[in-house]
């Protein structure tokens, strides 16, 4: 999947492919799908009784024109789906009014997130082990593709994805909600099995090569390291986050 431009527009088309992909999207979020091209085959009762009951329109996939859309190696089972990034955002305010703080549930804060592939795989992550939310800031932070959502598994239409502004404006939001806000970092000043995790949690992951913004530091109650074996210097920012989400849902076992 690859993300593409409206013509004369500034929003992002995104191509979603598969069998699989499409149906998650029709049962979870079925507002996100523009338009659905489909090889003459492809479609079989269950996918046509989803795009049915959502009235999404179909036109015929003609030869060619899928390398044109998603690449020559895609395997996209002759189902191919225009997909509106934006719709599958929601706002901060809108999220936090539904959240139940006094459960002391865990989200997820993405800190200029370069690799669309990290992202993705943060977002499964997130929902595999019972995360609330993968707050996505809008700038110097790679948002909502294709790729993305390919990587998620789609559990990129499970889970709440909250767009947000500044992430040092929405972290003295998040606290004066209550939450403890851990920055993921390889010198940490407490070590994940130290953590109780015993009040509703932010968990920051860092750009890949730089890691957390040093303002965002700051802002952070506690930096947060994993132990690991000596030989070891450091977890890719995926890898990373998962074992931080794990160890969180193992003080949380009603969580998943």
């Amino acid at each position: 999947m690859r993300p593409k431009k409206h013509t004369g527009s500034s929003r992002e088309k995104i191509y979603i492919y598969g069998k699989h992909a499409l149906v998650e999207a029709l049962t979870s979020t079925p507002h996100i799908i523009r338009k659905v091209f489909l090889a003459s085959d492809a479609a079989d009762k269950e996918l046509r009784t989803l795009l049915e009951k959502h009235a999404i329109p179909t036109t015929p996939l003609a030869a060619g024109k899928s390398k044109e859309m998603v690449g020559r190696d895609a395997t996209h089972q002759g189902i191919i789906a225009v997909m509106d990034p934006t719709a599958l955002l929601i706002s901060l305010d809108t999220f936090l009014a539904t959240l139940d703080t006094a459960k002391n549930p865990a989200i997820a804060i993405l800190g200029e997130v370069q690799d669309p592939h990290n992202v993705g795989a943060i977002i499964r992550s997130a929902a595999a082990f019972g995360l609330s939310a993968v707050l996505i800031p809008e700038h110097h932070q790679a948002g909502v593709t294709g790729v993305v959502v390919k990587t998620s598994a789609g559990m990129a239409f499970r889970i709440p994805l909250v767009s947000i502004g500044n992430v040092n404006t929405t972290l003295k939001i998040l606290k004066e909600k209550g939450f403890w806000v851990y920055g993921l970092a390889m010198h940490g000043t407490a070590t994940l099995n130290e953590e109780k995790f015993d009040t509703p949690s932010a968990f920051i992951i860092g750009n890949e090569g730089a890691g957390i913004r040093e303002k965002t530091l700051e802002s952070c109650d506690v930096t947060l390291s994993i132990p690991m074996h000596p030989r070891t210097e450091s977890l890719n920012a995926a890898v990373s986050a998962a074992v931080v989400f794990y160890e969180w849902s193992k003080r949380h076992p009603e969580a998943p």
